[in-house]
């Protein structure tokens, strides 16, 4: 290959992974828009109360999404493996923006009474489909088109993508919060992210039509057991890998971003607009630490920075939020949430290459998908609700406990586990 190709394959792989990671911030933005505004809207959707038993309502429906993540994994999964990738990704986009839509319009408690939780829950299924589908879809999206030398970071935008949604959702927030009161944020403004989040995905429906398919997919088309569970069943130990790889680190990741919000306003007794400052600055870091420890993983492998992540998380969680709790000034709040941020890059930066490089490609999405979606869907989906729950029980540090355990298990398999970037599968399709 000339330079003048390498160089146009590579401007492809470029293309191709940021019309695939535009979509992936669309879609998590629309997920996070839920938890990033639900200090406003759970009043709306939920009889009257103090506001952790209406934060716990919320919390309750945000893990009821997440239950749906499996099923995700589980359909879009096999759709992509079956009918590729491109396919897979718009109908994921497609599910986000109808439950988006369904969220912005639907009428408060007050006007329609029981069925407002009703749509909402309806809302967060769909939604729990989509982001099932998405991260499976997306990660082998982006394995496959990635330079073979460069995988873990074109891999890396994977999470790059995934928190900058979630900086997007925070950033909307913060322009709201500027411009109408708590009143009318309670009232209506919550609404305006939904609008967004919807016409988002419209947006990025028509530019996931201009993506490549990836040459592996395209390679197995004729693969008569592409996407069957018969199929799936033949890798029994990959499949637990993958549990192991995520059961800390999803855990770790929804404790340090999206619980933190509610932790910093509920017990560190911190407004909410600093907060939101706070998650925004910390987040933007964590943003550009992705593709740095992506790049580093091409480099060292994949291994040394999961267990720098087990060994860190499983010592540091409690130290760190312990003093949180008792944290009050914003300076040091973004201090500590950084900490545990930087911690959990040695997870997120690679997780979804990693998994990726376990299975062949004609199970590749539904291998990756369904143990991750059941593991994020039991553990990761249900942390925030757990601390909730510690918390009302007047047992609140109980909860750090829990982190770090769950951060010791996957460390037991990431000692254990072989290095993938060195004996890729992905290598041998």
């Amino acid at each position: 290959m000339t330079v003048v190709q390498e160089k146009s394959s590579e401007r492809r792989v470029v293309a191709n992974v940021l019309r695939g990671s535009v979509g992936n911030l669309i879609e998590w933005y629309d997920w996070y828009a839920y938890t990033a505004f639900s200090i406003y809207f759970a009043a709306a959707f939920f009889p009257k109360g103090d506001q952790t038993a209406q934060l716990l309502n919320t919390a309750a429906v945000f893990a009821v999404g997440f239950l749906m993540r499996p099923l995700g994994g589980w359909l879009l999964g096999r759709y992509a493996d079956r009918h590729g990738r491109r396919a897979a990704l718009t109908l994921s986009v497609t599910l986000m923006a109808l439950g988006s839509l369904i969220i912005a319009l639907t009428p408060s408690y007050a006007t329609i009474g029981v069925a407002a939780p009703v749509l909402l829950v309806l809302a967060r299924l769909l939604q729990g489909l989509s982001v099932g589908g998405e991260y499976a879809t997306s990660a082998t999206y982006l394995s496959e088109v990635a330079s073979p030398a460069r995988r873990g970071f074109y891999s890396s935008f994977q999470y790059v993508t995934l928190t900058a949604g979630q900086l997007v959702a925070l950033g909307v927030q913060i322009v709201l919060q500027q411009f109408l009161s708590k009143p009318e944020m309670m009232e209506w403004g919550w609404r305006i992210a939904f609008v967004i989040g919807a016409t988002g995905a419209i947006v990025v429906m028509w530019l996931r039509r201009g993506m490549d398919e990836s040459e592996n997919f395209e390679k197995q088309k004729e693969n008569p057991e592409k996407g069957t569970f018969r199929a799936l069943l033949r890798h029994p130990k990959e499949c637990l890998l993958v549990v192991g790889l995520t059961l800390g680190g999803t855990v770790a990741f929804y404790t340090f971003t999206t619980y933190l919000q509610k932790f910093m306003v509920n017990t560190s007794k911190i407004d909410a607009a600093t907060v939101s400052w706070i998650n925004f600055a910390a987040l933007l870091v964590f943003v550009v630490l992705q593709p740095i420890a992506g790049a580093l993983s091409d480099r060292i492998g994949r291994r040394p920075l999961l267990l720098g992540f087990g060994v860190l998380g499983t010592l540091a969680t409690v130290p760190l939020l312990s003093t949180l709790a008792k944290t009050s000034e914003a300076f040091p709040a973004f201090l500590l949430m950084l900490g545990g941020l930087v911690i959990v890059t040695g997870y997120t930066s690679i997780n979804a290459i990693v998994k990726a490089e376990l299975f062949p490609t004609n199970i590749r999405a539904l291998g990756v998908g369904l143990p991750y979606a059941l593991t994020v869907a039991i553990f990761g989906g249900t942390a925030e609700y757990v601390a909730l729950w510690f918390k009302q029980a007047g047992m609140e540090e109980v909860f750090f406990y829990y982190v770090a355990g769950c951060v010791l298990i996957s460390l037991l398999v990431y000692g254990f586990m072989r290095e993938t970037s060195k004996d890729s599968v992905l290598d041998r399709d």
